[in-house]
């Protein structure tokens, strides 16, 4: 994450450049910029280097990797949970806002455990795995309250009852009280778009560019730079037609009074 912002916000280099400099292949870079890869000290000493960083911020650097501690619970990953979820948390933990578009699920930071549980054991999760993946989900829903979080869900998510009609109406009723926690719940009613193509994350940063977390099977893929440009125009295009903050909230509470 600090690399990736000093390469934008300092080096003002894209991947492609960034690789040129550094000797680094832009694929290899952009693992390492997204936690799926590693990075030794000397690593970070060439392409600090490459970015011009001065020496006490080089130094500083890499005495933070090899320190390897960053604090955050996805440094010490629960068995049976997918890196892909802690590589999430990560980039929220640097975040200053956090906006989900979300098209056939809640949004996992919305999800109440009986739902979860039941979403995770649909998915084949092993019985032994699924108190983990639990735990992982609710730790990362502690960002809540700490960040600027909005999520705009699709219509048809609001009707599909993981775990039976009980926890169907304790769902809905969890979403009844985002607004009372400071969370942006906006809805956006079924009709056809291009937007249902897939969920997504769009992440903004301080002193970075903004990355979105595309959800894919097994795992993920972070997008960056230009490829960002176009999920910006999408969130611009939900701020236009989803209901009004206080439309959605009337939505929530008349589906829960038909349950």
């Amino acid at each position: 994450m600090r690399l990736r912002g000093l390469r934008q916000t300092r080096a003002k280099l894209n991947l492609e450049k960034a690789a040129k400099v550094t000797g680094l292949s832009p694929a290899t870079l952009c693992r390492i910029e997204t936690g799926k890869r590693g990075v030794s000290s000397e690593e970070v000493a060439v392409i600090a280097t490459a970015y011009r960083i001065p020496s006490s911020e080089r130094k500083e650097l890499i005495e933070f990797v090899k320190s390897g501690d960053s604090g955050g619970w996805w440094e010490r990953p629960l068995p049976g949970v997918p890196p892909e979820m802690g590589v999430l948390a990560s980039y929220a933990a640097e975040a200053d806002s956090l906006t989900d578009w979300a098209v056939m699920l809640i949004p996992g930071l919305l999800q109440v455990e009986p739902y979860a549980r039941a979403l995770i054991r649909s998915d084949g999760v092993p019985p032994e795995d699924v108190d983990f993946r639990w735990i992982a989900r609710q730790r990362r829903q502690e960002i809540l309250g700490k960040i600027d979080y909005t999520a705009f869900v699709y219509e048809t998510a609001l009707h599909v009852p993981f775990g039976g009609p009980q926890v169907h109406k304790e769902q809905i009723r969890h979403l009844v009280g985002a607004r009372d926690r400071g969370i942006g719940l906006r809805i956006l009613r079924a009709r056809p778009l291009s937007l249902l193509f897939h969920s997504w994350h769009y992440m903004t940063f301080p002193g970075a560019e903004p990355v979105v977390n595309v959800e894919v099977l097994g795992g993920g893929l972070y997008l960056q730079d230009d490829r960002v440009d176009l999920y910006t125009r999408r969130l611009k295009l939900l701020h236009d037609l989803a209901l009004s903050s206080a439309e959605s909230q009337a939505m929530l509470q008349a589906l829960l009074k038909e349950m």
